[in-house]
């Protein structure tokens, strides 16, 4: 079984940058693929991100060219780079856990308890 904690979240201007983290425990992070999803006020969680065991990643279009996610093996450490970033990217963020790389939710079996990021127009 997974643990994840995410870290890294906070306040920034329009323009400006995050880095956000996920730490894993439990169960070896090198054989999960693993996401990054969010949940603005009154909308349903959606997809953002997503690294594959060896390096494949996947992008909603709305971040594309503004996000980039990464993933450290050996100190079982997911990463979310956050640049450019937008008032409509103010959510909470969640890293995932799967067997799969994929862009439903419904395929990571671990999830973190989120990181709030708000972003100031």
């Amino acid at each position: 079984q997974a643990q994840l904690v995410e870290s890294g979240g906070g306040w920034v201007q329009a323009g400006g940058s995050l880095r956000l983290s996920c730490a894993a425990s439990g169960q070896t992070f090198v054989r999960y693929a693993m996401g990054w999803f969010r949940q603005a006020p009154g909308k349903e969680r959606e997809f953002v991100a997503a690294v594959s065991t060896i390096g494949v990643t996947l992008y909603t279009d709305s971040v594309k060219g503004r996000f980039t996610i990464s993933r450290d093996n050996k100190g079982g450490t997911l990463y979310l780079q956050m640049d450019s970033l937008k008032p409509e990217d103010t959510a909470v963020y969640y890293c995932a856990a799967g067997v799969t790389i994929a862009t439903i939710q419904e395929l990571y079996g671990y999830w973190g308890q989120g990181t709030q990021v708000t972003v100031s127009s």
